[in-house]
């Protein structure tokens, strides 16, 4: 049974111990809702549903996304938790001062549709000014707050029914982009790109054409991980995780030996492509964003992204015959699904394809 005992403040305080429970108290304005409380946590408790709240209660939204930030980022990439950092800043302005057992799925919904709205962007003098937001923008703002809780609830201990990120509908995926490069365009664009003064620009877009890599794959590439003779690159570190081999087309390996080659190249890195040295003397991957936004619009493709340049070599890839699982190999793709998202084929490719197949049909046809 629980002892209810009258506070000098005039509240009452329920006091539940029952064997193979921690003690549990909690207080209220009236005794009735004490003798509610302790009946109805009394039940779950013979029932085997009883979930200690009192911490979920205690745990502000901040401090829970603080504490992730703190405990779980780190164990994660190093982008992936600056990620985390970004999303976590408006989730702790707008959510930060409800507790994890006030939070709810409306309260959730509401932020959710307020953050799409743009009502919470400011102006250079700190009026409204709301702009739609991208979808993609909230639903990482709600894996992270989903995520969060996941944690507290299976690793921290905190007692919550359900995770309230789970009951609501999040905003869909943008769909794959489908930015194709045209004979013309990349005829100018790497006339651009190979104008510049630093010959490391062209060889990064070429080869991103060549392979299919990633940014970040191509620019932390080191000379132990190419093997010019065997024609291959090895990735350790890939977006998804997976290690990877990258086989190389001549035309990749005789860049990649022009890049070793470069008669700057300073004797205190091993990355193929290397930026300045740092404030603390280290040098970094080279910071290509620059020249390469400057070259894109001097080649009026103002609007094409770097990453472009990978659904390209991909989708090549596929028109030059290989098979689903040979380009998901070589791009790292991890399902076909995700492959399909970033393999457009151009229809007028297509047609000589189709001709051929009518063709064929036409002289079956004619033999019977």
């Amino acid at each position: 049974m629980a002892t209810l005992v009258k506070t000098p403040s005039g509240t009452w305080k329920a006091v539940i111990r029952k064997t193979g429970f921690p003690t549990t108290s909690k207080t209220f304005r009236t005794k009735r809702d004490a003798e509610d409380w302790s009946r109805r946590t009394e039940d779950e408790m013979v029932r085997g549903v009883y979930i200690q709240r009192a911490p979920a209660e205690r745990m502000t939204v901040a401090d829970a996304l603080k504490r992730y930030l703190a405990e779980v980022s780190p164990t994660k990439r190093p982008a992936s938790a600056a990620c985390d950092l970004r999303h976590a800043k408006p989730l702790i302005k707008g959510l930060g001062k409800y507790s994890l057992a006030a939070l709810s799925p409306e309260i959730i919904a509401k932020y959710r549709d307020e953050r799409l709205a743009g009502l919470d962007r400011k102006d250079a003098k700190g009026n409204p000014d709301p702009k739609p937001r991208s979808p993609n923008t909230v639903r990482l703002d709600l894996a992270l707050l989903g995520h969060m809780f996941n944690t507290a609830i299976r690793e921290w201990g905190i007692g919550l029914p359900a995770n309230p990120v789970q009951n609501i509908r999040r905003p869909a995926p943008p769909p794959g982009r489908e930015r194709r490069l045209s004979q013309a365009e990349e005829e100018r664009l790497l006339t651009e790109v190979d104008s510049h003064s630093n010959p490391m620009l062209g060889w990064i877009v070429r080869l991103a054409l060549e392979t299919g890599m990633r940014s970040a794959e191509i620019t932390t590439l080191r000379r132990n991980q190419i093997d010019l003779k065997r024609r291959i690159v090895r990735l350790l570190e890939t977006k998804n995780t997976v290690p990877r081999t990258v086989p190389l087309s001549s035309t990749a390996t005789a860049i990649l030996q022009e890049s070793l080659d470069n008669p700057i190249r300073p004797i205190d890195t091993d990355l193929v492509f290397f930026g300045e040295p740092g404030r603390d003397g280290q040098r970094r991957p080279y910071n290509f964003n620059k020249p390469w936004l400057k070259a894109k619009e001097s080649a009026g493709l103002k609007e094409l992204h770097f990453h472009d340049l990978r659904h390209e070599a991909v989708s090549r890839l596929v028109e030059g015959g290989l098979s689903d699982q040979q380009v998901a190999a070589i791009s790292g793709h991890k399902s076909m699904q995700m492959l399909k998202r970033y393999t457009h084929l151009r229809a007028e490719d297509l047609v000589d394809e189709l001709d051929f197949i009518e063709s064929r049909r036409n002289i079956q046809r004619s033999k019977k």
